[in-house]
């Protein structure tokens, strides 16, 4: 008598396959898609203190190193409470929560990026010149990672930095923060150079002639002169605004305002760049 394969004894019937792969399948397709938490952006003025921020900050800096990206949000929010109701409490730990909003805002997550953006401008407004004193360079870390971020393509994040910038400008003495900013108008990437530039023209605006002079007046008019050859039609608009506010400062009790204007330039540039500068001074 003739044996059957043993293989042919473990083969299943067709439909049994078949439904094995439906099930599979359905009970894929049955699981609720993964969603990300939402994150509320809680404006400044919507911010309440903390109940005991005596208790709340040992653990803060711990809390702000948290895997977990969205706990991570909500002590950012903290650090904006502690900036404008227990501001004490953070001055001794500001630099190392610089830096971690630093490292946030590296985050790929843009609500993360978001937020830990809109606790900079929170920070600027109540500390205002004493983010200079770092000595960790906590503060350059800050002011690269915001000029990167407001040159990027996602708008809502680009925007937040630069309301960020803008209250880095409102709160901090032009003179020492022309110096942290110098650097960037030579940076590689010109959407960089842009902000860099936007953003000067908004300190020297705030700035004397004194001030001028104390930074260098031949070499301000010199990196606005570089400017205006720049590639992008923002760095340009700055470089002209930058010239129209020292032109204003350095003829104000001058009598023959474009003759004195011409002789400075002419006698601080090369001749080519001396005459973008009087162009722009004597348009209507």
């Amino acid at each position: 008598m003739a044996l059957k394969p043993i293989n042919n004894a473990l083969l299943l019937p067709p439909e049994t396959i078949k439904l094995g792969v439906n099930e599979e399948n359905k009970t894929a397709e049955s699981l609720p898609p993964s969603v990300d938490p939402i994150i509320d952006y809680i404006s400044s003025e919507n911010l309440e203190p903390i109940s005991d921020p005596e208790s709340k900050i040992h653990g803060l800096v711990e809390e702000l190193d948290s895997k977990d990206w969205t706990k991570v949000c909500e002590s950012l929010n903290d650090v904006r409470r502690f900036a404008l109701y227990h501001l004490l409490l953070l001055l001794p730990i500001l630099e190392k929560v610089i830096l971690v909003a630093v490292k946030a805002m590296k985050n790929p997550r843009s609500a993360l990026c978001k937020t830990s953006i809109m606790a900079s401008s929170d920070i600027f407004k109540v500390f205002g010149d004493q983010l200079l004193d770092s000595t960790i360079n906590a503060f350059d870390n800050l002011l690269l990672q915001l000029l990167l971020k407001a040159s990027q393509d996602k708008r809502f994040v680009c925007e937040e930095a630069d309301r960020a910038l803008n209250a880095m400008v409102k709160s901090m003495t032009p003179l020492p923060l022309l110096n942290k900013l110098r650097p960037y108008v030579s940076h590689s990437n010109p959407k960089v150079r842009a902000k860099a530039a936007i953003t000067i023209s908004k300190s020297v605006s705030k700035m004397g002639l004194e001030g001028m002079n104390e930074f260098g007046l031949v070499s301000l008019v010199q990196m606005a002169a570089d400017l205006l050859n720049d590639r992008l039609p923002e760095a340009r608009e700055a470089a002209r605004n930058i010239v129209t506010s020292i032109y204003e400062a350095y003829t104000r009790n001058e009598e023959q305002k474009q003759e004195s204007w011409q002789n400075f330039c002419q006698s601080s540039l090369p001749p080519i760049h001396a005459q973008s500068m009087v162009k722009i001074t004597s348009s209507p």
